[in-house]
């Protein structure tokens, strides 16, 4: 339901910007956990959804990779405009037509819109589009017996949908694709002090294909999702996040043989999972499950240097710190009790 409306929502903007020169949203896709099969609880999922954005007519999108950003990569998205002189189109050439005819006759470049010099700024982006959904929500039928309400966010559009007595919260993370692979850079949110024309690199379509690629091989009663959806409640307030445990059975779910994850697997499973986590603390070291792995289905396109990377240490913030370490040890005895 979310991805359809995220659909008609997308229609619109289609129809409503055609004169434009904003980003072209392409189709939704689901990730995260609401849509790998193992959101804790229904009634607090956030159903997240990464929309492409493609560059308008006379324009093209270059990604700048930023050099310090592992494990988590840092991008940057370079605007150019692009010679139409040649192109049979209805579109004037922003570098060879005189500024006065292009103010009087066109719409302003992307440069001029949803830039910061010649970046694209992801609040900046992120804004014009929650302002557009705004707008559109209330051009479909759903808008006549239902509310959305726009929820605070500066690098995404989050939003609650209301429909008689059921409410949902979604969260729209745009994004560019890199190449023709199933990796992004997205606005999705990031540390504090990160300047808006950086797009974080994002894996989340990758893995979302690899729980599918899971779940094609699985017997039906496989219990792996189960296994994620006990476990992550029990993380609040613990200090691990649900994206360490969601690597460790990533990492589980391409050693252990499907099979081995039926119901009467459970309770293996799950020590299978904490010893995991614990070994991972003794050495303080837990690989990224995507860069890096020569396991990763080749089914699922990455960058070619993706796959001969060396592989991210996710607990690498542990080592030499005694401190971290410590609280992170003493985070996992308090998972463990509970």
């Amino acid at each position: 339901m979310i991805c359809d409306l995220v659909e008609q929502l997308r229609h619109v903007f289609e129809q409503g910007l055609s004169s434009s020169f904003y980003p072209v949203p392409q189709g939704a896709i689901g990730v995260g956990s609401a849509f790998e099969g193992w959101s804790p609880c229904a009634e607090d999922a956030v159903y997240q959804v990464l929309v492409p954005l493609s560059a308008p007519a006379g324009h093209a999108l270059h990604l700048e990779l930023d050099t310090a950003g592992m494990p988590q990569r840092n991008f940057c998205i370079r605007v150019e405009l692009l010679c139409t002189c040649k192109q049979e189109q209805d579109v004037l050439c922003f570098l060879h037509q005189p500024e006065e005819v292009l103010r009087r006759e066109q719409e302003p470049s992307l440069l001029h819109t949803l830039c910061t010099g010649t970046y694209l700024d992801v609040e900046k982006t992120v804004h014009w589009f929650c302002r557009f959904v705004r707008v559109a929500w209330l051009l479909l039928p759903q808008s006549r017996h239902g509310r959305l309400t726009l929820l605070p966010s500066s690098r995404s559009c989050k939003f609650q949908l209301s429909q008689a007595e059921e409410s949902f919260t979604a969260e729209v993370i745009l994004g560019v694709q890199r190449g023709d692979s199933d990796v992004f850079v997205g606005s999705q949110p990031a540390e504090a002090g990160t300047p808006s024309t950086t797009w974080l690199e994002t894996y989340a379509v990758a893995e979302a294909k690899f729980f599918r690629h899971i779940c094609r091989q699985a017997p039906q009663d496989s219990w792996h999702c189960k296994c994620l959806q006990l476990l992550s409640p029990l993380l609040l307030g613990v200090g691990f996040s649900s994206y360490t445990l969601k690597t460790v059975v990533m990492h589980l779910l391409s050693t252990v043989p499907p099979t081995h994850w039926s119901r009467g697997d459970f309770g293996q499973r799950l020590v299978d999972i904490l010893k995991f986590l614990h070994c991972s603390l003794q050495t303080t070291q837990l690989h990224h499950f995507v860069v890096g792995n020569a396991r990763f289905p080749l089914e699922i396109s990455l960058p070619s240097e993706l796959r001969v990377a060396k592989p991210p240490n996710l607990f690498q913030h542990l080592e030499g710190n005694l401190h971290a370490h410590v609280k992170a040890v003493q985070a996992y005895l308090r998972l463990l009790h509970r």
